[in-house]
């Protein structure tokens, strides 16, 4: 009896413990969320605008998509396409307020959402939880590539290569020349790359993930919010984006034509709904959009 009490407890704490943080870098393959399709992608130059909401699951201790442990408390987020994990720079549009979060999770469920922030993230640029805000995303390239090179990948498993045979060398030491001060100075730099770089630099340098944990360090900068929109496409050909428009006229699509200006320069075809003076508005627009048929409608601020 005694031995069957220790071992019911002990199952009982091996299923109480805290799951271990198994973070790995990933793309993913294609999945449906929300009634919408996503194609996850490596993107180092990702910008675009949006509606931010706050993270449903607040419950700390869940794993999230990479093999991290959600904490509600850290500066993490949500995003449908980027690779994991990746760092943003978010901006909260109406406030002007900014802080780095490092996406480690698929979402928002909602299409018209351009990302979901954690607990804390959102706290720090003024978004409230159930509310949204308007706010730009932009993938910081450094530390993203640091996190992509430092941590392990089991979708591209690393190549084995042999080394080539070496012959014997014959070595003799010589008198230092002129400028010995300076060789010396970049044989140093040799053993210890990095010396002088940022942390991310580093990383992505010696092969070290930066630390899961970012900083709170919240920026200001100028407030600057914009009208909603929902952008359908842009095309290249005129005649093509006016049948797309013409696909949606009951929603009262607009072409806008983009660049062409200089000489030799071709403009672009933007085919989108708005502007929406409610998110209301805007979301019944959207929705409307993706039961067209048109699956790359998204809500954008402008």
């Amino acid at each position: 009896m005694a031995a069957l009490v220790l071992a019911g407890v002990a199952g009982c704490a091996r299923r109480d413990a805290a799951p271990v943080a198994q973070p790995r870098y990933m793309i993913g393959a294609p999945y449906q969320m929300g009634g919408l399709w996503s194609y996850p992608r490596e993107d180092f130059g990702l910008e675009e605008s949006g509606l931010a909401v706050v993270a449903a699951d607040t419950r700390a201790g869940r794993r999230t998509t990479n093999g991290e442990v959600h904490d509600p408390t850290s500066l993490s987020a949500a995003h449908r396409t980027l690779q994991l994990p990746a760092v943003l720079a978010v901006t909260n549009l109406e406030t002007g307020l900014q802080v780095e979060v490092r996406v480690n999770d698929r979402g928002p469920e909602n299409p018209g959402r351009v990302v979901a922030l954690s607990r804390r993230a959102a706290e720090l640029i003024g978004l409230r939880p159930g509310g949204v805000a308007q706010v730009r995303i932009a993938v910081v390239g450094e530390a993203s590539r640091a996190f992509a090179a430092g941590l392990p990948n089991a979708e591209a498993p690393p190549l084995e290569i042999a080394a080539a045979p070496l012959g014997e060398v014959g070595r003799e030491n010589l008198a230092p020349p002129p400028g010995a001060t300076q060789a010396a100075q970049l044989r140093q730099a040799r053993q210890f790359p990095g010396a002088g770089q940022s942390g991310a630099a580093m990383s992505a340098t010696t092969g070290t993930a930066p630390p899961l944990r970012l900083p709170e360090r919240v920026t200001r900068v100028p407030a600057r919010p914009g009208q909603l929109w929902v952008e359908l496409a842009t095309f290249s050909r005129r005649d093509l984006a006016d049948r797309q428009a013409a696909r949606l006229s009951g929603l009262r699509a607009r072409v806008d034509v983009l660049g062409g200006r200089g000489r030799g320069v071709q403009p672009s075809y933007r085919v989108r709904l708005g502007p929406f003076n409610t998110v209301a508005e805007a979301d019944r627009a959207l929705e409307g959009t993706l039961r067209a048929g048109v699956s790359e409608a998204r809500l954008r601020v402008d």
